[in-house]
Formats: C-alpha cells, sequence, structure tokens
C-alpha cells in the first residue's frame, strides 16, 4: 500500500472530530438525501473552531476588508467570544460591504478580486465545511477545479487519456465571457436546492452573501449578478453552477439511458462500504455506437475552462452551437465568439491550463506531444531573467541568501507544474538559454558574483532531484538550481473513489479519540509549555490515538509525551522530537532499576521490533540498551 499524504486541512479536521461529520453528508448525498436542517451543524462549536483553524494560518487572512480588521482582531479575543460572535451574525445575517481591488493579468488588463470581511470570510468557512462534503457528491468526475484532491495535473492526464488512448481527436473549446462577474443568484439558489440543499435558513444567508454590496474607489456597487473572486466560498459556488453543464454533455453520450442498461450493460465495483470505484460502460457505449445517432463527446473542466472532446468535425460544430446556447437559455452565460473554436489535434496545438497539446503519428498510433504554452515561456523567461539578475547582481551582500532562494523556489515551482508536457525538457533548456544565456557555463562578467562547478549543500531536496546534473552551480557555498534539468512525468489520472470524503484504508485502524483531543486542550497548562501541549496534540492524532512502540490504542491517563532527545539546557518542544507512548513504555525508556523495568516487561508482551524502538529510545538518553532475554526468562 502506499502512504497516504494527509494535508493540513485534514489534520485540523480530525482535531476537531469532523471527519465523521463530512463522511456522513456525503454518504448521505450520494444516497439522494435532502438536508434541510444544516444551520445547526454550520453553527455547532466544533465547526466553528474548525473554520477559525483552517483560516488562521492563510495567508490571505491578514488582508484586510473594509473594515480594517484581519485575523489578528479574531485571534486576541478568548475562543468562547468568537463562537458567540458567529452565531450572532448568523440569526439576522448582514455581511459586510465588499473591498474590490484590481490585480493585473499577463495580457495587460486587470481582474476585479473581492475581498470580505474577516468575520465574513470565517462564517463563509463554516458554510463551506458543511456544503462540500454534500456538492463533493454530486459533482462529475472530470470537474477538476477547486476541489479537494483534485489539480491540474488530473484535468491535464484526462486530456491525454481522450487524445492518445480514446483517439478523440476534435477539441471543443468554448470560452464564457466574465463567468464569475455574470453569475445568475436566483440560478445558482435554484441549483443549490436541486443538489439537495434545502435549508430555508442557510439559502437566506447566501443569497445574502451574494448581494453583499461592493466598495471601490469610493463607490458602493449593489451586485445584481456575480460571486466575488476572493470569497472563500466562491470557488465551490462557481462549480454548482457548471455542474448542471458537465451533466449534461454527459448525458449526451457517457450516461445516455437505454433500456439495456438494466440488464447487464454497466458494470459497477463497490467498495466494502458500497463506494463507486469504477463504472465500465465499453458494452453500453458499443450498443449506442451500433443502435443509435448518438455523437460521442466528453468534457474536462478547470474552474470555467473546459474543452469538449469528440470523435469527428460535425460532432464538434453541433457541439459548439449546442453548448453555447445551453449556456445562454440555462445558466445565462453569453461565450466568446472570439475565443470560442474547433482544434484538430492531428494538425493543430490547444491550449489548456498553460500546456499545449496535439496528437502526432508513431507507428499506427497517434500519441500525445506536449510542450509549455507561448504564454507560459514568456512568463518563465521574464520571471527568471528577473531573478538570475537580481541573484547574480545583489544590491546587498546580506541580500544574496535571499535572492537565491527566491530563484530556487520559483524555478523548482516551474518545474513541479510543467513537467506534465512531453516535452518540457527542450522548452525549459530553450527557456534557461534565453533568459541567461552562458551566464550558467562562464563567468564572462567579473563584477557578477562566480559561480562554482563544485559545492556542499545540506538541501536534501536539491541534491536529490538536481545532484545528478552537469548543470548544477553554486554561489557562495548555496546550491543553485539548473533550470535546464527537468525530466517529463507523467501526470496522474485520478481515480473516481479518490475523494477526501470517502473514508480511507486506514481510517478503521485509526484510534483517535475527540474526548481525549479534548482533554489535552483543555489541559494546556499541565505541559511546560504551550509549544508542547500544541505539538502533544498533533503527535497524538499523527500517530492515530497509538502508542509509538506497541501500537495500541491509548487512554487519556496511560499516554506520556516523550522527547525523544531530552532538553538539556535550552527546551526542545518540537514536533520532530516529541513521541508519545504507553505509561509502562515510558518507565523502560528512562528506567535504571531492574524492579522497574522488570515489573513493566511482566506487564507487556514486546515484540522485537519494539525491543528495538525502547533501546533506541534509551541510547538518546546516553542509557544502555536493555537484555530483554534476561526479564523474559524470568518472567516465565
Amino acid at each position: 500500500m502506499t502512504k497516504r499524504i494527509v494535508n493540513k486541512a485534514e489534520r485540523n479536521a480530525e482535531r476537531y472530530d469532523a471527519k465523521e461529520v463530512g463522511y456522513r453528508l456525503y454518504k448521505e448525498s450520494a444516497g439522494g438525501e435532502t438536508f434541510d436542517r444544516l444551520m445547526p451543524l454550520i453553527v455547532s462549536e466544533q465547526n466553528i473552531l474548525l473554520a477559525y483553524r483552517n483560516i488562521c494560518k492563510n495567508g490571505g487572512s491578514k488582508t484586510p476588508g473594509t473594515d480594517g480588521k484581519t485575523i489578528v482582531h479574531i485571534q486576541s479575543l478568548p475562543i468562547e467570544e468568537v463562537i458567540k460572535t458567529v452565531r450572532n451574525k448568523l440569526k439576522y445575517y448582514q455581511p459586510k460591504k465588499v473591498r474590490r481591488v484590481e490585480i493585473p493579468k499577463d495580457n495587460g488588463k486587470t481582474r476585479p478580486l473581492g475581498i470580505p470581511s474577516i468575520w465574513d470570510r470565517l462564517i463563509q468557512q463554516c458554510i463551506l465545511q458543511v456544503l462540500e462534503p454534500i456538492c463533493e457528491a454530486k459533482f462529475h468526475e472530470r470537474n477538476n477545479g477547486f476541489r479537494p484532491y483534485r489539480s491540474a495535473q488530473n484535468a491535464i492526464a484526462q486530456c491525454y487519456k481522450m487524445a492518445q488512448i480514446q483517439n478523440l481527436h476534435f477539441v471543443v473549446d468554448v470560452d464564457i465571457v466574465g463567468f464569475f462577474d455574470n453569475i445568475h443568484h436566483g440560478k445558482l439558489i435554484r441549483q443549490l436546492w436541486g443538489i439537495g440543499i434545502q435549508d430555508r435558513k442557510l439559502l437566506m444567508v447566501i443569497k445574502q452573501m451574494l448581494k453583499a454590496e461592493i466598495l471601490f474607489h469610493d463607490m458602493v456597487i449593489a451586485p445584481e449578478t456575480g460571486t466575488p473572486q476572493g470569497g472563500i466560498l466562491s470557488p465551490l459556488l462557481a462549480n454548482v453552477v457548471l455542474n448542471a453543464l458537465d451533466w449534461w454533455i454527459a448525458g449526451q453520450w457517457e450516461t445516455f439511458k437505454i433500456r439495456e442498461g438494466k440488464s447487464g450493460l454497466e458494470f459497477r465495483k463497490t467498495d466494502a462500504e458500497g463506494n463507486l470505484l469504477t463504472v465500465d460502460r465499453s458494452q453500453k457505449w458499443n450498443k449506442l455506437r451500433a443502435t443509435t445517432g448518438l455523437k460521442e463527446m466528453y468534457i474536462v473542466r478547470y474552474a470555467d475552462d473546459f474543452k469538449i472532446f469528440c470523435r469527428d468535425y460535425s460532432t464538434a460544430k453541433r457541439t459548439m452551437c449546442a453548448v453555447k446556447l445551453w449556456l445562454a437559455e440555462n445558466l445565462h452565460l453569453q461565450a466568446s465568439g472570439e475565443k470560442s473554436g474547433i482544434t484538430n489535434l492531428r494538425k493543430d496545438y490547444t491550449t489548456f491550463l498553460g500546456v499545449k497539446f496535439k496528437v502526432t503519428p508513431k507507428g499506427k498510433r497517434w500519441v500525445v506531444c506536449s510542450h509549455v504554452s507561448d504564454k507560459g515561456r514568456e512568463k518563465a523567461v521574464k520571471k527568471i531573467r528577473k531573478l538570475w539578475q537580481d541573484m547574480k547582481n545583489p544590491r546587498k551582500q546580506a541580500e544574496l541568501d535571499k535572492n537565491i532562494s527566491l530563484y530556487n523556489s520559483a524555478v523548482m515551482g516551474m518545474h513541479n507544474y510543467y513537467c506534465m508536457a512531453t516535452m518540457v525538457s527542450a522548452d525549459f533548456a530553450a527557456i534557461q538559454y534565453r533568459a541567461m544565456g552562458k551566464a550558467n557555463a562562464v563567468n564572462h562578467n567579473r563584477r557578477c558574483i562566480p559561480l562554482e562547478r563544485e559545492g556542499k549543500t545540506c538541501s536534501k531536496v536539491i541534491m536529490e532531484r538536481y545532484g545528478k546534473s552537469k548543470q548544477l552551480r553554486w554561489m557562495r557555498d548555496r546550491a543553485v538550481v539548473p533550470a535546464g534539468y527537468v525530466s517529463y512525468v507523467y501526470p496522474k489520472y485520478k481515480r473516481r473513489c479518490v475523494n477526501k470524503y470517502v473514508r480511507k484504508y486506514d481510517d478503521a485502524e485509526n484510534c483517535t479519540s475527540f474526548d481525549v483531543m479534548r482533554y489535552i486542550m483543555e489541559h494546556a497548562e499541565s505541559y511546560p509549555t504551550l509549544e508542547m501541549a500544541d505539538n502533544t496534540l498533533s503527535r497524538y492524532i499523527a500517530q492515530k490515538g497509538k502508542c509509538a512502540v506497541t501500537h495500541e490504542p491509548l487512554a487519556v491517563h496511560d499516554m506520556v509525551s516523550q522527547h525523544i532527545k531530552p532538553t538539556q539546557g535550552k527546551r526542545n518542544d518540537t514536533y520532530q522530537n516529541l513521541i508519545i507512548v504507553s505509561s509502562n513504555i515510558s518507565k523502560l525508556i528512562l528506567a535504571e532499576n531492574d524492579k522497574t523495568i522488570s515489573r513493566c516487561v511482566k506487564a507487556l508482551n514486546l515484540t522485537d521490533e519494539m525491543q528495538d524502538k525502547i533501546n533506541k529510545l534509551r541510547m538518546h538518553r546516553g542509557l544502555e540498551g536493555l537484555q530483554f532475554e534476561d526479564y523474559i526468562s524470568t518472567k516465565k
């Protein structure tokens, strides 16, 4: 089994015992149930605490709204007052004005960004945590934008599959004009109701959020359409709007119902809890091709950018006209005539999420060939050139380390994103030459800080990824990442069963108890430092409520937060230096008395692996390893 990566949001959900609520809402929504009493969940103490925790570390929480307040203002309040304030505001909700700012786009234009007040953002986060599992159960498999466990890489992988494996070489591009600014409020509320969110009080709160006045250059604007980009709830609401498009496209071919569908033309595979894993519709599609005149089409979407893959040009042309008409009539959205079109992948490239791709012949097959998009390439050249010049000619010597770190992080970030392009290596070789010339090979400018061909670095990440490259250079004992050294990584196709709200294989073994977590939080003063109390709670969740040595569930009065390396002089209460064990294991780690050791060994059934762990922890404390055979024989 592969190790599952748990993000901060999931760790926070475990901390406030919210995962079970998400599992339940998702399962009920997938089963077709409706929800008319969601407000009690939204204003529950654990949901408000989780919302506070999720936005507390968010960089955007330090951006003030129209009232000038940031997360620092909420942090200074007692938690009881925060809970009371959120509940009072939701009784008769009236959001504050949204501050609008304009951020520049690559084409020279600007994008309006709406910033709600910090209290409104906290309330939106409370609502998001309850609505997201309900909506996730209704979303289409190939909706990849602004969703947990979904990314641009998954969308590109789906495009590659359509073009290379399914041989769908005609792509329809439909660009929606000002999508976020033109969302119809009434239609959105009806779509939420159709999904199953039928709590009238909650729908009224969302409607008030959508109608919140906008403050822009001392002007107050009352919006009649749209949802502000920058609002926490806006991405989810945008997905709800276009969810209808996803399923309408799927209904034209993928999920088209025929009478024989009930007699075994669709094969569904589920897990032990009934969650859908895969669906095989190949026999059904063969039947449709043979007996109907339906046109084959599939949608891949990321936010408001989407592509529809078709088998032939006539289908693509009809599809584009039908989609434009459907968007106008059903969602009140207009498509751009200039940016919309049809691409034959055998002849031309199509661009999606910063990658342009087409298909080229290879033997009897057509295979995908993809590059960094033209805009992405120009943007990369400008950014790398500027960072390279700042690094080679720092204004102050003290800025050198900062400039190298900025350069390395930018280049590695570009590599991480664009590695899904098949020709990424050639693209970045050209980008490096355009941005840096021959400066990476020859120190032609004596005024610049020289580059060294050999050096040492403490960064394991850089050495693992770039250590074999002959282009790797050092500058004042700091490794400089080679911009031209990157290889293609096949993008991952996200499976249907991968979902934040479907119970994972290791959840059944999770022994974390909310009562124990609450006890740790309420008795933080019993720990020497607040840092140790917070990291102890994190360790307890990471160890799934089990002893680090015996892997047995821990009770609240039978657990000890132990330092791996003892604190000598200056305290070291970091997460990496803490481990949680049972009281008997803790005594064994510290014991020097034979009677204590014998008593603890008799109370435990230690395997060889457990014995090795105990002796390693004793070695960190300068204690001799125990000969467990002597005590085990005495026990017998």
